[in-house]
């Protein structure tokens, strides 16, 4: 009896003790989420620098090693999908190590709540995104290397300061580099000159001045020179491209002062990184590869919250020139994998970016090194006028009803190198959203002894006294998860055709229209065709409107090209994402990027090729929207010394979503 007494005695203990740990462990959970309020929220500086401890404590790093990635774990989507405030939730980081000594790639996942380390793999035979101590030891190398040295003065450059050096991730490769499998980098060379008599600075402009001819490429695994080509001396512009208001001198007239005004405050909320504005609601995240994301996107439908879209971001860029030139036949810029887009975001400012009646938010990044650092005033966003939104004039009644078009913007700007690009979420209040690229920055030059045009120059055009601007090509590649009234989704095509004349259409007048189902990944390669006006619709499979039809958003397009290097191109058979407008892959969480995981120095067929490979059924399920936009680039005089605003973008345009025009009982 005493024995039985006593085993129960130190059951009850054992059983008061598990429930007191589970307690503590629950209330330790509850304090380190008590700040974060959703499982999509951005990771804190906290998190970044538990994530990195977490790795040094379980890996062994050398003290070459560095973290060209971390980023939020994505959650599970059922899991985001069905959480509640107050729920516990998983939050995890996902981070890449690269060991340049071993030319080693590493995968980590690490639990930020047990603070373990749940994953790790070798990635074999990638490199990830360069890193900004690459560029530092690749100038060093260069600059002390004899032969670069020779080659500069051979051009009469005998100061070594005076000379900028542009690093490139290495793109297209040659055989004997594509079989050593070490990390390489290339340098493209600018003179910026005498010093100036105003200021006492170097030219800062010195893309006017490309040193054509000399290439370098820079083992980075080893620390040396892997190549230096030198083509020739060709001359290059010595003006002062400079475009600074002492520059420039005389200036033209202001115009008078626009002030945007509201002076009732902002129409949008913010909440954590949830906005809300006009029936729409979503969240954002600053992606250090992707830059700037949407999640969540829903829209109020009377009293109903309809799913639109689950996540949407830029998923791959690539630039290709035009030029056979060796010195420039490898330029072939994949700006999301190979730069980190996201980590070039810059500062913007009130009144220049964004107009004064906006707002700058902050974003959290972690360096090579895994510290965590705040990028301020990196995101924006504001309300602006579009305009009219809808109108009709009543002639009998000669009454005129008319509503404003407000549009709220989401934006971010990125400098790579020469180029600066903005990227624009916008939201209007008739339920579209439209993604809108703008291009500026400087041309990319080539140095020429012409000072006019002539036929010599087929591959570019002279753009200023011995400036030739080389034709390229800019392909954005976007990844569009919608969930229109849920995850159960089909995609379908739309064709406009002509009828001919017959005993039915006497006149020739008839349009007819089809849609049609693309039932498999490999048939949902797809490309404009302006002759059909062809548009895609995304739709609800298990749902119908009040006519009884399937809800659906439609893709629409607008300015688009072909991507011109020709089959059998090695950038074509790496960037084939670029080779079609629209496909459409069944949902797989790990599937984010269409020119695959590491486009640095990656092999062919990469990405959406790879996705596709096993053609599964896009009929009634969880699918994706892949949409590439591209611009053929035909430089200009007008476009130097710094271009003007290139648009490029797409719509999502609510087709049967809504019962009437959402926006026709806004107030006047």
């Amino acid at each position: 009896m005493i024995k039985r007494l006593r085993y129960f005695f130190l059951l009850a203990i054992a059983i008061i003790v598990v429930i007191s740990i589970s307690f503590g462990l629950m209330g330790r959970l509850s304090a380190q989420q008590s700040s974060i309020f959703h499982p999509l929220s951005a990771l804190t500086e906290t998190e970044i620098s538990t994530a990195v401890s977490v790795i040094k404590r379980e890996k062994t790093l050398s003290e070459m090693a560095v973290f060209p990635l971390i980023t939020l774990q994505e959650p599970d989507k059922e899991e985001v999908i069905n959480f509640t405030p107050g729920k516990v939730f998983k939050r995890q980081a996902f981070l890449v190590i690269y060991e340049r000594s071993q030319n080693k790639t590493f995968e980590g996942v690490v639990d930020l709540t047990t603070k373990t380390l749940i994953y790790w793999k070798q990635i074999p035979s990638v490199q990830p995104a360069l890193v900004n101590s690459e560029y530092e030891l690749a100038t060093q190398v260069v600059k002390a290397d004899p032969r670069w040295q020779a080659a500069m003065r051979r051009r009469g450059i005998n100061d070594f300061e005076r000379v900028k050096i542009s690093w490139w991730a290495p793109g297209i490769l040659g055989e004997q580099e594509e079989k050593t499998g070490n990390r390489l980098c290339r340098g493209l060379f600018y003179y910026m000159g005498d010093r100036l008599q105003h200021g006492g600075s170097h030219r800062w402009n010195y893309y006017g001045s490309p040193i054509e001819g000399v290439v370098a490429t820079v083992n980075l695994n080893t620390g040396k020179i892997a190549s230096v080509i030198d083509r020739g001396k060709v001359p290059f512009s010595q003006e002062n491209w400079n475009y600074d208001v002492k520059s420039l001198g005389k200036l033209l007239s202001p115009p008078k002062p626009l002030k945007i005004l509201q002076p009732n405050g902002k129409s949008f909320q913010i909440n954590d990184n949830q906005i809300s504005w006009q029936g729409w609601n979503f969240r954002y995240l600053m992606h250090p590869r992707s830059g700037l994301m949407l999640y969540q996107v829903t829209h109020k439908d009377g009293e109903n919250v309809r799913p639109v879209l689950y996540r949407a971001s830029l998923s791959e860029m690539v630039v290709p020139y035009g030029d056979p030139e060796p010195t420039w036949s490898f330029r072939n810029a994949f700006d999301v994998g190979e730069y980190n887009f996201g980590l070039l975001a810059n500062k913007m400012e009130l009144g220049k970016e964004i107009p004064e009646n906006g707002l700058l938010l902050d974003a959290i990044f972690a360096d090579e090194q895994g510290e965590p650092y705040k990028m301020p005033g990196v995101i924006g966003i504001y309300e602006r006028d579009n305009g009219m939104l809808w109108k009709h004039y009543e002639y009998n009644t000669q009454h005129n009803d008319v509503r404003r078009h407000r549009e709220l913007v989401m934006m971010m700007t990125v400098a790579i190198d020469n180029y600066d690009y903005s990227l624009n979420w916008i939201f209007r209040q008739d339920g579209t959203l439209e993604v809108q690229n703008e291009l500026t920055g400087i041309v990319l030059v080539q140095g020429t002894a012409d000072e006019k045009q002539s036929q010599e120059n087929s591959y570019g055009q002279l753009i200023a006294k011995n400036i030739i601007g080389v034709n390229h090509q800019h392909f954005f590649n976007y990844r569009l998860d919608l969930d229109v009234d849920g995850k159960a989704n089909s995609i379908m095509e739309m064709n406009i055709n002509a009828s001919p004349m017959n005993e039915k259409n006497p006149l020739g007048n008839a349009m007819v229209v089809t849609e049609n189902p693309l039932a498999k990944e490999t048939v949902a390669v797809r490309d404009l065709d302006m002759k059909h006006s062809r548009k895609w619709m995304i739709v609800s499979a298990d749902k119908k409107n009040t006519l009884g039809a399937a809800p659906g958003y439609m893709l629409m397009p607008e300015a688009n090209s072909m991507f011109f290097p020709v089959e059998g191109s090695k950038i074509r058979e790496r960037a084939e994402f670029a080779t079609h407008h629209v496909w459409v892959t069944k949902y797989k969480p790990s599937e984010l990027y269409a020119g695959g995981d590491y486009p640095n120095q990656t092999q062919p067929g990469e990405g959406l090729p790879k996705y596709i490979a096993d053609d599964e059924s896009l009929l009634g399920e969880d699918i994706v929207l892949w949409y590439t936009m591209g611009v053929t680039h035909i430089p200009r005089s007008e476009d130097w010394p710094v271009m003007p605003v290139h648009r490029v973008g797409f719509k999502l345009v609510p087709r049967g979503f809504f019962s009437r025009n959402p926006a026709i009982n806004l107030p006047e």
